[in-house]
């Protein structure tokens, strides 16, 4: 293990670093949404082209996010950093430029290579910058700035292209890319994972099975789920995954140390991101159209409108990490996740045609504070639930579920939407969309209550005190005897 060769910046650049390239790569899963009738305006392409405009960022990001981390803790977390900040950036400006449909896609895809490598190691860097004692509050800090990035995408992309234009959705990375590059240069310290070898058996399997469920969950709704591209890729990505994991038990030194999952808080963090981001991204992706296709609002509107959901990470965030710091992140999550869960089935209640904002309101604070007391004790749990020289892969591996989790919420939430409702009339919408964000409400209750799962600070001080006893701390690993005790449940 290779701990921080030396602390060349502070917390607090640390911080700023890695919660603006963190909100480069989150917001640009969405900001292309309410962008697309003004692309295909100038650029051409049929409605399958424009969605690939959203896809292709969505596959690469999803697929590369495990070998983006697994490249740092092998090479150096601060100079792949680097690496995937570049990239990102310069990949931004062929966006911006791109003369046609097809090179804003191509353009589209290495955005997400960029992003791939840079977003796990936002978390790890932060880590290795940040004091034990003072990690709730910088989580905090980190999760408001994602959590406003993923939950604004699509007000930024609509007020931009309603104001200025399109090419401002990727020209808005280039500055901040380019100001981040000579920061992080300076101002972070060098860290490194484990110092195995790469693994290359298991890249191939973790990235192809990623790669064919991730491709077949964003294809289904455009291409039915009947697709023989679409079920190709459903059923061989499942099975290149399961050969990942039977790999992974079985091999040295695996990417993904299946033992990790023996952790209940490890497994239960986890498990409660993928269901958190299904709930989430696929009701934000219904109701930024709803706002504006059924009850008339402008982006800009609409955006404004949302901003007690949106915005609230920004001020209730930094307390909800202050709050893990002190009883713990399992509370706090948990709690985050009833919540957000009953702001979306108040919004499944009240949804009509013409329904009016105060009647809104309720759930929308309420899906606000849920969302904003999730993300911060939730980095914080996964990254206290592992050891030091595992924290890469780790947050490499939550945010893959992250991402295969939005997507998923995407596709099952438009085809229960498709299937009760459509775009026919302002009735056909909200008949669609109101089991669709009963759905949302479900998963999202559900991801609170593996959040029940993680051990309670006694229970872990009890393994703790078993393996040690037992001598067994290696067969353990990463397990709810190590750093979890820090901060994790109580």
């Amino acid at each position: 293990m290779s701990q921080p060769t030396a602390r060349r910046g502070g917390m607090v650049w640390a911080l700023v670093i890695t919660s603006v390239a963190g909100f480069m790569a989150a917001l640009d899963n969405l900001v292309v949404t309410t962008a697309l009738p003004s692309i295909r305006k100038d650029l051409g392409g049929a409605l399958g082209d424009l969605e690939w405009t959203v896809s292709a960022y969505t596959l690469t990001f999803a697929v590369l996010l495990m070998f983006g981390a697994a490249l740092g803790d092998r090479f150096g977390r601060r100079r792949l950093f680097l690496v995937g900040i570049t990239v990102f950036t310069v990949a931004s400006a062929a966006a911006a430029m791109a003369p046609g449909i097809e090179s804003l896609i191509a353009a589209r895809a290495v955005q997400g290579v960029g992003a791939a490598i840079m977003m796990p190691l936002t978390l790890t860097l932060l880590t290795a910058a940040v004091p034990v004692a003072k990690r709730g509050m910088a989580y905090g800090i980190w999760g408001a700035v994602n959590g406003l990035a993923v939950a604004s995408g699509p007000l930024i992309g609509g007020s931009l292209t309603e104001h200025i234009s399109w090419h401002w959705i990727f020209w808005l990375n280039v500055p901040l890319g380019l100001a981040l590059l000579p920061l992080a240069r300076l101002r972070l310290s060098e860290s490194h994972g484990t110092g195995a070898p790469l693994d290359f058996p298991g890249t191939l399997l973790v990235s192809g099975g990623l790669f064919g469920i991730v491709y077949g969950l964003v294809r289904g709704p455009a291409d039915g789920w009947t697709s023989s591209l679409v079920l190709t890729g459903l059923f061989a990505g499942s099975a290149l995954f399961a050969g990942f994991i039977i790999y992974s038990v079985n091999a040295k030194n695996p990417m993904l140390p299946m033992r990790l999952f023996r952790s209940r808080a490890f497994s239960g963090i986890n498990a409660a991101s993928l269901l958190m981001f299904l709930g989430m991204f696929g009701s934000i992706f219904l109701l930024s159209q709803y706002m504006q296709g059924v009850l008339g609002y402008s982006p800009t509107e609409a955006g404004l409108r949302m901003l007690p959901w949106t915005g609230m990470p920004m001020l209730v965030a930094p307390i909800a990490g202050i709050l893990s710091d002190r009883i713990g992140g399992r509370p706090v999550v948990a709690a985050g996740l009833f919540l957000q869960a009953a702001g979306l089935g108040w919004m499944s209640y009240v949804v009509t045609t013409n329904v009016s904002y105060g009647a809104q309101l309720p759930g929308l604070i309420l899906s606000g504070i849920g969302m904003a007391l999730f993300f911060a004790p939730a980095s914080n749990l996964v990254m206290s639930s592992v050891r030091p020289q595992e924290q890469g892969i780790a947050s490499g591996a939550n945010n893959a579920l992250r991402e295969v989790g939005g997507a998923l919420g995407i596709a099952i939430m438009a085809s229960i939407f498709s299937a009760q409702g459509g775009y026919q009339t302002a009735q056909t919408f909200v008949d669609g969309l109101k089991p669709a964000l009963v759905t949302g409400a479900a998963v999202v209750a559900l991801a609170g209550v593996a959040t029940l799962l993680i051990p309670t600070k006694r229970r872990a001080a009890e393994l703790a005190a078993t393996s040690g006893s037992a001598g067994a701390s290696e067969s353990v690993g990463a397990s709810e005897s190590d750093s979890v005790l820090e901060n994790a449940g109580r």
